[in-house]
């Protein structure tokens, strides 16, 4: 095994695991502890990731404007200046009254930005709560690699935002209940996997690009302000033992999913895929999807899933070939069918597998065995490019070169996944058999 991945030296499972990144030279903590008992989470020190509302984008953007300049301005490009300050207003409550509740439960906090979200002050904390949508809570994860470190959120524009990793839209009211069930132990822990991804090949320490409609709409997944590692290109990178080609492994880990494929959609993407080891094999498409079972639910659930129109033709075409008598025009019945379907789409959110997902799959050969599904399950991916302008996305944020002859190995450990929390009495999440 190739000496640059990353190595772990394990003692007995009750014991801390440590390990680093080689080259990234980050740090995991990758503690296994016996006793999950959620009873036993007592924080003492929390740290609270608040989103940068649009508003305060903007009066950072622009600190030269007074506040009737920046209305102007704001109002000549077509935004709604109110309305940005009504959501802000919306926002900083629900941060002011989660600081507020911890404080009042004797708990120490300390409130950051983005900008103030690094190492020292996430390895201070016992546990990590973000107060804005999914994609702070995305920022958030992305950062944490202790296994053992929970990550909380709150929601704190719930009628805006209907994101499905933060806590239920009623906590965003009832702050104080939830902060109550949580320090009473009135949840399961949640183990979220996650996707590690190593990239093997030239220009592999090119750094990221952020996704550029993201950078004015949700600055919360701007990671390059954030991490070093990510900004600074790798002047002296040894060469991987096996192959002779650098290899690095990322400094974030994907919650939701990775895409690979070329950066402008009406291009082909071609790609060598290879699953769980299985035999490589070239294939030209749209770009592949890799999601977690967190992540089944957003993009790959929208890709993959059958529209209403779609199924009562399909039971059509059913009716008349096999001449069973199929209520292919009941509404009802076509809309519970779709709606079973689509459900299967859906994984569990702690399987340690990914959903991988080959868009608009080109089947070029005669024999079909040349190609895989289009949609399977896999706890490890392995994808050479070999496209002309292509990037390896994490998160829907962070954009990575990934063209001709670089390699991406996508993998599932039990070590990366992330506590989350999902609070008793509550609609839990639901599972699906694929």
């Amino acid at each position: 095994m190739c000496a640059l991945r990353r190595l772990f030296s394990y003692a007995t499972q009750n014991q801390v695991r440590t390990g680093c990144l080689c080259v990234c030279r980050r740090k995991f903590s990758v503690d296994f502890v016996p006793n999950l008992d959620p009873s036993n989470f007592k924080p003492q020190k929390v740290l609270i990731l608040t989103k940068l509302s649009r508003y305060e984008f903007e009066k950072r953007r622009h600190p030269e404007l007074t506040e009737r300049e920046l209305e102007t301005r704001l109002r000549s490009r077509g935004s709604d200046y109110n309305m940005l300050l009504y959501h802000h207003y919306i926002h900083k409550g629900v941060e002011n009254t989660v600081n507020s509740v911890f404080t009042a439960a004797g708990i120490e906090t300390k409130v950051v930005y983005r900008f103030d979200y690094s190492d020292p002050n996430i390895e201070w904390a016992d546990a990590i709560v973000t107060t804005g949508g999914d994609g702070t809570f995305l920022l958030a994860a992305s950062r944490v690699l202790d296994r053992n470190k929970p990550l909380i959120g709150f929601n704190s524009d719930p009628m805006r935002s209907k994101g499905k990793l933060c806590l239920p839209q009623k906590y965003s009211v009832d702050v104080r209940e939830a902060i109550d069930k949580l320090l009473k132990g009135k949840f399961r822990w949640t183990f979220r996997s996650r996707i590690r991804v190593t990239l093997i090949g030239d220009n592999i320490y090119k750094p990221p690009v952020e996704l550029h409609d993201q950078q004015l709409l949700h600055p919360e997944y701007r990671y390059l302000d954030i991490d070093m590692q990510l900004r600074t290109m790798e002047k002296e990178v040894p060469p991987c033992s096996e192959s002779g080609l650098a290899r690095r492994v990322l400094p974030v880990l994907a919650l939701n999913e990775v895409f690979i494929g070329e950066c402008v959609s009406a291009r082909v993407s071609y790609l060598e895929l290879s699953f769980d080891g299985s035999k490589g094999i070239k294939q030209k498409c749209s770009g592949l999807i890799a999601s977690t079972g967190t992540g089944s639910t957003s993009w790959t659930y929208n890709v993959n899933k059958l529209t209403e129109q779609n199924m009562e033709e399909i039971l059509t075409i059913v009716k008349e070939e096999t001449g069973f008598k199929i209520r292919d025009s009941d509404p009802l019945f076509v809309r519970k069918i779709t709606n079973k379907f689509n459900e299967m789409l859906i994984s569990d959110a702690e399987v340690p597998r990914m959903v991988y997902t080959i868009r608009d799959q080109l089947v070029s050969s005669p024999t079909r065995s040349e190609c895989f599904k289009p949609r399977g399950l896999a706890r490890s991916i392995a994808v050479k490019s070999r496209c002309f302008d292509a990037s390896l996305v994490i998160d829907g944020g962070l954009s990575f070169t990934f063209n001709d002859g670089t390699r991406a190995l996508l993998e599932i450990y039990e070590e990366d996944s992330l506590r989350t929390v999902t609070l008793y009495e509550d609609p839990t999440e639901v599972s699906f058999k694929h």
